[in-house]
């Protein structure tokens, strides 16, 4: 990343940077092995949400600062709490970037390394595409203080076979980067120390093509994979209809045609 074209926010948890058309959100408390904190919950929900919103940004990268990517939840804030409903409401707000990253239009990349554990492996499991440095450690690491991954558990459903998230979930037990990639929680595995690098090139790759399409198409999908197959299917058709009526399209198509397809910076402003 060309750290002289990037543009970066500081705030208290995360810190936002921008290279060409890729945000990147970096948790950023190390001292804490970034945990979420409800800071940091709030921070990064909050970071999501404002890329998401900027036309310019077609694609972000999630990675951590320090040594590893993220430990799960701040388990000193559960004194904090004393009822059910106090800590229904915590919890609401650790798992809300779960939420948000399937609601969001725009393609978001985890950039693991170190530790990927409890909700630190959720919020992979709920990134659209993963990449992990070699060595890096993954987990739903819970029921070792007593407690259990559900919120992590959702996105897990989805990203794995029912067996290999029970087994997760169940053992709290960690798998290494390769069983990760194996069993299909992350795209790649690099090595160690190339984990943000090759995160930056999935999202550059998914940057330069068509953002109507990518942000569409990327909707489409989570509301398909809800649906059954015949219903999946009227509904692929129905936004694919749509699709072939915007600006993108027709410029992409007419670029396609004459051969010369478009670069980055000549798709149509949104």
């Amino acid at each position: 990343m060309a750290s002289d074209a990037s543009e970066t926010d500081q705030w208290e948890n995360v810190e936002i940077s921008h290279d060409g058309h890729v945000g990147r959100i970096t948790l950023s408390r190390p001292e804490a092995m970034n945990t979420f904190s409800t800071g940091l919950a709030r921070d990064l929900d909050a970071a999501l949400h404002k890329l998401d919103a900027d036309s310019d940004t077609r694609a972000i990268v999630v990675d951590g600062a320090g040594e590893t990517f993220s430990a799960g939840i701040d388990l000193s804030e559960h004194g904090d709490h004393e009822d059910k409903s106090e800590y229904e409401g915590w919890v609401t707000r650790m798992e809300e970037p779960f939420h948000t990253l399937t609601e969001m239009r725009t393609p978001v990349v985890a950039a693991a390394h170190g530790h990927a554990a409890a909700n630190g492996i959720g919020l992979v499991a709920a990134c659209d595409l993963a990449v992990a440095a070699e060595g890096t450690q993954f987990g739903a690491t819970a029921p070792k203080v007593g407690l259990f991954c559900m919120g992590p558990a959702v996105p897990l459903m989805n990203a794995l076979n029912r067996k290999r998230c029970l087994e997760l979930i169940l053992t709290g037990e960690l798998i290494d980067a390769e069983t990760a990639l194996e069993w299909g929680l992350i795209n790649r595995v690099v090595p160690e120390g190339d984990h943000l690098e090759a995160a930056m090139e999935l999202a550059e790759t998914m940057a330069s093509k068509s953002p109507t399409a990518v942000q569409m198409g990327k909707r489409a999908f989570y509301e398909m994979v809800e649906l059954d197959y015949d219903d999946a299917l009227e509904y692929s058709n129905e936004r694919f209809a749509a699709l072939c009526t915007t600006d993108d399209a027709h410029a992409g198509i007419d670029a396609f045609l004459d051969g010369e397809p478009l670069s980055a910076d000549e798709w149509p402003e949104t």
